[in-house]
Formats: C-alpha cells, sequence, structure tokens
C-alpha cells in the first residue's frame, strides 16, 4: 500500500516499520477528541438497540423489528441528522433513513448497516440472557452486539463527533438502515427502486463485514454469493412402529444421506457436474500471495474444531478456498423429534443444503445443477422434492488501488494503528451487489467491527470492545479524510 508521506502516528506495521499519516485537521482533531470522551455514551447506546429482539424471521412478530427501528430513529435525531424517516411498504420490515446534505461541492457517502439480526440459537448455550448485553472480558455479549447494531453506532458515533463540535460534516452523508438482511434482503432491490433519487450517492461505507483478526484493519474486497435449497424425500403417509415393520421398509433416512453424501468428498469438494465450469481463476500472483496468509491457528481457535480433526486443505490453500472457492454446507436436517424420540421408523427426513458461489458463478444455474444431481442420486422409489429456497450473489470489487479505497484504507490505519489489510469474506452480503447496481455501480467500502472470535450467527455472539473504539476512530477519520476524494 503506498502511504501518504507526513507525521508518523507513533504507531508501526507487523514489520516494526513506522506508519506515514499525514496530520488530522483542526475539525476532525476535535471530532476525535469528542469521541474519545463520549465513547461510554456511544456503548450505552449500542446497548439500548442491542436489548431489542429484532429478529426478522416472520415467526418472531413484527413488534420489536418497530420498536428497533423507532430507537434507531430516536438515535439519528439525538445525533443531529435531518430528515430522519422510518421507511415501509407492504408488510417489510421497517428500514430507517435519514441525511446530513449541506456542502454541494463534496462527496456524498451512503452509509449503511442493518438492525434486524439472527434468531438468538440455542438458549442453554449462552452464557449470559442474549438480549441483555453484558460486559466481560473486553468483550460486549449479546445478539447484535456486532452483527450489526455496532455498524450502526460507527455511522452515528461518528457523524456525531463533527456536528457537535465543529457544527457540521466534513462531508454529505446519507444513512440507510436496513431491517431484513438477515432474511436475505429479500425486498431491498425494490426498496431501492422506490426510493432511488433519495439515496444517491459517490459511494458507499458498509458496516457489516469481520477484520481479519483482532486490532488488524479489513476491507472486504469479495463476498461470496449464496444459494440455498430444501430437499424433502418421502415414503409413507404416517410414521410407523419399528417393532411392527422394522425389517420390511425403506427408510427415508438412509435415502436422504445418501443423497446428502453424495453432494462432496471427503475434501469438500463438490461433485456436481458441471459446478466448476464458471468459476473464475486467480492469478498466479493472487494465488501466491493468499498462500502466505498464517490462517490455521486462527481457524481452529475461532471455529472451536477439535484438535483431532484436520482442516479438509492445506493452511496454504485456506484463504483461496474460504474467500475464492465454491463450498456447500448441510444447515440443518431433520426427521421426527430429538426431544420426542420414539421406536418409530420415520416416514419422510428433510434437509436444507447452501452453496456459496464465486466468480463468475451463476446463482440460478447453480441450483439447476443442485437439484438436478440430487434427483439422479435418489434412489427409485422415494418420492424426492427439491424446492430452492434462495438465490443470491457473488460481488467482487475490481480495483483496490482506486482512490476512494486507498483513502479508506489510511482511515482504518489512523484508527486502529495497523496496516489496513484487504480480504476476502466467504459470507454473503446480500444488499450489497443489487444496492451498488441499482445506484449505477458506485464503489463500496466494506468495513467492520467483527473479529474471527465474535460468533456471529451462533450462541455468544460478542464484540471486542478495544476494536470498536478503533473502529468508531477509524469511521471518524474517514468522513474527515472523504472530503479530499475526487471521482475519476
Amino acid at each position: 500500500m503506498n502511504h501518504l508521506h507526513g507525521p508518523t502516528c507513533g504507531c508501526k506495521n507487523e514489520k516494526g516499520e513506522p506508519l506515514f499519516i499525514v496530520k488530522p485537521s483542526q475539525e476532525t482533531a476535535a471530532a476525535v477528541d469528542y469521541l474519545e470522551t463520549h465513547l461510554s455514551s456511544s456503548l450505552e447506546d449500542l446497548k439500548t438497540l442491542a436489548s431489542i429482539p429484532s429478529v426478522s424471521l416472520d415467526e418472531f412478530g413484527s413488534k420489536p423489528m418497530s420498536l428497533s427501528a423507532e430507537a434507531t430513529a430516536e438515535l439519528f435525531h439525538r445525533t443531529g441528522l435531518d430528515n430522519v424517516k422510518i421507511m415501509q411498504f407492504g408488510d417489510v420490515h421497517p428500514y430507517i433513513y435519514a441525511d446530513w446534505i449541506h456542502k454541494p461541492d463534496c462527496p456524498t457517502l451512503l452509509l449503511y448497516a442493518h438492525h434486524d439480526v439472527q434468531p438468538p440459537g440455542r438458549m442453554d448455550k449462552w452464557g449470559s440472557d442474549p438480549f441483555k448485553p453484558k460486559e466481560s472480558q473486553g468483550r460486549l455479549y449479546g445478539r447484535g452486539t456486532a452483527d450489526d447494531k455496532a455498524g450502526i453506532i460507527a455511522h452515528t458515533a461518528a457523524i456525531a463527533a463533527y456536528l457537535k463540535t465543529a457544527g457540521e460534516l466534513p462531508v454529505n452523508v446519507k444513512i440507510l438502515i436496513e431491517g431484513e438482511e438477515e432474511t436475505g434482503s429479500t425486498h431491498l432491490a425494490e426498496f431501492v427502486r422506490r426510493y432511488k433519487s433519495s439515496l444517491q450517492a459517490d459511494a458507499m461505507v458498509l458496516t457489516d463485514c469481520a477484520n481479519i483478526d483482532s486490532g488488524i484493519p479489513s476491507i472486504t474486497t469479495a463476498l461470496r454469493g449464496l444459494c440455498a435449497i430444501d430437499v424433502e424425500i418421502e415414503t409413507m403417509s404416517h410414521p410407523v412402529h419399528s417393532g411392527l415393520w422394522g425389517g420390511i421398509l425403506p427408510d427415508p433416512i438412509f435415502a436422504l444421506s445418501k443423497i446428502l453424501s453424495g453432494l462432496t468428498d471427503e475434501k469438500g469438494h463438490i461433485k456436481v457436474p458441471g459446478i466448476y465450469d464458471d468459476v473464475g481463476s486467480l492469478s498466479s500472483l493472487e494465488k501466491n500471495r493468499l498462500s502466505t496468509l498464517k490462517l490455521e491457528s486462527l481457524a481452529r481457535k475461532a471455529t472451536g474444531l477439535r484438535r483431532e480433526l484436520p482442516f479438509t486443505v492445506s493452511e496454504r490453500d485456506m484463504a483461496e478456498h474460504l474467500w475464492h472457492a465454491p463450498s456447500l454446507s448441510i444447515n440443518a436436517i431433520e426427521s421426527g423429534s430429538r426431544k420426542l424420540v420414539s421406536n418409530v421408523i420415520q416416514d419422510g427426513a428433510w434437509a436444507r443444503i447452501s452453496v456459496r458461489i464465486v466468480p463468475n458463478m451463476k446463482p440460478e444455474k447453480v441450483v439447476a445443477q443442485i437439484s438436478s444431481y440430487m434427483e439422479s442420486l435418489c434412489p427409485p422409489g422415494f418420492r424426492l422434492k427439491v424446492t430452492p429456497q434462495s438465490a443470491g450473489n457473488w460481488w467482487a470489487i475490481s480495483n483496490q488501488s482506486d482512490d476512494v479505497y486507498q483513502i479508506a484504507a489510511r482511515s482504518l490505519e489512523k484508527g486502529y494503528g495497523r496496516t489496513t489489510q484487504f480480504v476476502g469474506c466467504g459470507a454473503s452480503i446480500p444488499f450489497v451487489q443489487p444496492l451498488s447496481e441499482e445506484l449505477g455501480g458506485i464503489p463500496a467500502i466494506l468495513v467492520g467491527v467483527e473479529d474471527p472470535y465474535t460468533n456471529a450467527h451462533s450462541e455468544n455472539e460478542s464484540l471486542n470492545l478495544d476494536d470498536f473504539r478503533k473502529t468508531l476512530l477509524g469511521q471518524v477519520y474517514m468522513l474527515g479524510d472523504m472530503a479530499k476524494w475526487r471521482k475519476a
């Protein structure tokens, strides 16, 4: 990375070399001081939002989502933003919008986060109430503390730091908080089309990603897409007594197991014919760069993989397989009840399969290939039902050397005191591709406060509080630095 020449910040990169960072403007310096002084207030704002169980799945009801939207709108008012609105159409969970547009000669940034969260999961696995945020050993535990209500605070705290000191922002901002990200952003494209004129901007800053490790700022340059498929197999009209009928009946669970086991080999390589035909190839330079990343120790600690179990690929291939190769997972499987188990032969079995896709794979084609292959694996006579559930596309930036990404990288370095890393992400963020596309292909800067130990989407989700502070600082610097950016 090419750093701006100027005084050092007293921090050093991973090689022990000083980071050269230009001294901030008087306005930015005052904003930084304000943010540091009011950090505890920002944390309390986060706890308030995270205490609302805003799960966007239909079975959790709409009231918590409405309460969450109202609390977010109230925070926008206190921050000093203009045109605060809760925006909704049909039965879509509420979005929240606000802006500050008073500098016609400066860039306009669209700031994004989401206020909906995942279900809490297995309550007995939580160390504390998932919706009563709790600080412990430098982390804040609770559902949504990192994904993605900390992302909301990253924006509002940075904005407030300028408005409460200078009385104005260095750039124009529009802020959009989504309410259905965790359920696939199903209506986002329609939402953007409805309100396109209100959302026009020069660039987006999206705080819903993770750093490669605690304390290391990261900008995500690529996301995998996600295709989800349900497969169900049936044999009879109802379960039957295993003592009376066992030994003469076909078992749907064995049949489903045969189908699922045929989808990949022992190394996780997908066996579906033609599935890799459209996968884009990496250059030898990219492959060599990825092979130097040391991820095995980090991955074992973050996932809790048993020491007796090896990873499916070598360490030199980990980054490539996580960020730039497709993968297939069985997310859930069901037949009967674990709690109410009885001696029966089940009448059917069900599973949810998901496939992470990469450039240049086509979601609809992948769904068709997987569905057709499962049908070919089904033993004769069984009733098989394959139902596509969702299909989201991959996303990647074209050139991380563009000024907008380099400015963002230097801003994060000022907040973290460490060199910013450009990384891929194996996960999917459904809004990025349609949002960027609908707004004319504007650049998207993907940052976040998560780290490998956050446990997003799992029990005991948590936020590293030191990274929270550094992210907020990075966002303050980014607002100031982006005032210097001019589109090519």
